[in-house]
């Protein structure tokens, strides 16, 4: 018999695998030419309140150095501009160019139509506690990691 552990378990890492292959496809289909690491890289920029490196390194949960990797290439790919601070030159502050805005714009609909669907298909809004379950599930995680 299969344990409650083990069904969570493959439940979670299922759901998480098949959403990060569904969201690959469809903004290729939307013309969206990165990574959807490259897309994640550009979501923390746009949603960290002051975008320097050490910040969105931290959002991210990756090191420096990792993050770093990540700017050179969408920096070249023109989507991200990188400055200095002028007071204090080791702070490097990060801004989305208009090409990351379109791209995030993709990415933003695919996850309004997906949640969309979800409530449209399984009537989640009358499942309180489905709701209430991943709720904890969310804060467990925050707080843990």
């Amino acid at each position: 018999m299969v344990s409650p552990k083990e069904v969570i378990n493959e439940l979670l890492v299922d759901v998480f695998n098949q959403i990060l292959s569904i969201e690959a496809d469809v903004l290729k289909k939307r013309g969206v030419k990165i990574s959807m690491t490259e897309v994640h890289v550009l979501e923390a920029i746009r949603n960290t309140k002051v975008p320097t490196m050490g910040n969105v390194a931290q959002k991210l949960r990756v090191t420096l150095g990792t993050l770093t990797t990540s700017i050179n290439v969408l920096v070249r790919k023109n989507f991200v501009f990188r400055y200095r601070d002028e007071a204090d030159r080791r702070k490097v502050y990060l801004k989305l160019n208009e090409s990351a805005n379109d791209v995030l714009k993709v990415h933003d609909e695919f996850h309004d139509e997906m949640v969309t669907s979800l409530f449209k298909d399984l009537e989640l809004e009358k499942d309180e506690v489905l709701m209430k379950s991943l709720e904890n599930i969310s804060q467990y995680f925050k707080q843990r990691y």
